[in-house]
């Protein structure tokens, strides 16, 4: 099917309001991508004719909700070519996913005078969490570092690898500089030393498909809401056997066989062990509506389509003045920016007044920002439903405010 980008914005209902009386040009999907009317009708169709606890019910409603739990935690072992749907581990989205493993596996697995590799580039979830494990356990946090076109300098990393490094946690995306990583060979590499692997795939997932086999990783993280689905949901994908061996973090109902006040409690099998309380039900079910309305599109054609866009908004944006991008030319996704002197709050302000949405700030990577020692960066993202049209008015926004500030 050929990709229609009019048939495709047809389908998200925000995308036809106007902002500040200018139609919306919304470039903050990598902050939070928009829901077609699928996602929205299906969640509410749960709602309204569906609802139900899930596991354990014997009635017909919650039957039917754990069924349709079940089905769409295949379709995203299916989206992620995961071996088995028992792989995947239902969480609120990235950021929980990356905890859960730190502090299960983690917890378990690092030790005093073991060391974690992780990148200059990383989001503050691919950071802190790892950095509070090492504050608990006595380890070692060592860095990848950057190159000032905004790749890793990956020549660094076996020396950074030995056979105390317990995990290589990389993104497979950066949110700022839309650098892709070669998490396939990385992985292989931090492999070697018998080290596990964490890809952070949040900003991957959305603009190609993703093979967890091929990349051999042992831990995939990405997030429902990047990905046209609800928010308050993600996966975590981990190998079989490493997934069976993790402990829970936390307690409470759907984690457990048994309970006992005297003879203490034991667990259920992975991935339920992970999966204490009420899940969010509600936005599952729109999570699978999502995979359904990204495999219908193809991933291959929106691969295609952005690929072109991106070259299309490069090569626009290079007629304005006193413009810096940062990140290298083959990129996926997002352009960050400065425009002269001007900080990246006021650029972002003058926009919205034209009712184009970026995204402002240091995007939770402030040793990025760091490493080009600026504050924060504008960053305008492109997903599948932006159009040439809406480069145009950015390009145009941004030359207008240069004429005005100079």
């Amino acid at each position: 099917m050929t990709f229609s980008v009019e048939r495709v914005r047809a389908d998200f209902p925000v995308l036809s309001r106007e902002v500040n009386g200018q139609p919306l040009v919304y470039l903050d999907s990598a902050a939070s991508a928009q829901k077609p009317e699928q996602v929205i009708a299906a969640e509410a169709e749960f709602y309204r004719h569906g609802y139900a606890a899930v596991h354990r019910g014997i009635h017909t409603l919650s039957a039917e909700a754990t069924t349709r739990m079940e089905q769409v935690r295949q379709q995203a072992a299916n989206f992620i070519h995961a071996r088995s749907a028992e792989e995947l581990v239902f969480v609120r989205g990235t950021t929980e996913g990356i905890n859960l493993v730190a502090n299960s596996w983690g917890n378990r697995n690092v030790k005093a005078g073991d060391n974690i590799v992780i990148s200059q580039m990383e989001h503050h979830a691919n950071i802190v969490p790892w950095q509070m494990l090492c504050t608990r356990t006595g380890a070692e946090l060592r860095v990848i570092p950057l190159n000032e076109d905004g790749t890793l300098k990956l020549d660094v990393l076996p020396s950074l690898l030995n056979d105390r490094t317990r995990l290589l946690a990389i993104t497979q995306v950066s949110n700022v500089l839309g650098t892709e990583n070669p998490v396939q060979a990385m992985a292989a590499l931090a492999h070697q030393h018998g080290a596990k692997v964490l890809v952070d795939g949040a900003q991957a997932v959305m603009h190609h498909a993703v093979d967890v086999q091929a990349l051999d990783c042992d831990f995939y993280v990405f997030s429902g809401h990047k990905l046209y689905g609800p928010t308050g949901i993600g996966m975590l994908y981990a190998k079989e056997d490493i997934l069976q061996a993790m402990p829970p973090w936390e307690g409470g109902g759907s984690m457990i066989a048994t309970v006992s006040l005297t003879e203490g409690t034991t667990w259920a099998k992975a991935p339920w062990r992970f999966e204490a309380g009420t899940p969010n039900t509600g936005g599952i079910i729109g999570f699978g509506a999502a995979l359904d309305y990204i495999s219908a599109l193809g991933l291959d054609q929106i691969d295609d389509y952005e690929q072109t866009l991106m070259h299309y908004a490069l090569t626009a944006l290079a007629d304005v003045p006193d413009l810096t991008l940062y990140g290298p030319d083959d990129r996926r996704g997002v352009i960050a920016f400065n425009l002269g002197k001007h900080h990246a709050y006021d650029v972002g302000s003058f926009l919205d007044n034209y009712g184009i949405a970026v995204r402002t700030g240091h995007h939770c990577a402030m040793p990025l920002m760091s490493f080009y020692q600026v504050p924060a960066m504008c960053r305008a993202s492109l997903a599948m439903y932006n159009t040439h049209e809406e480069v145009d008015r950015l390009v145009a926004g941004l030359q207008r405010i240069h004429r005005l500030l100079g």
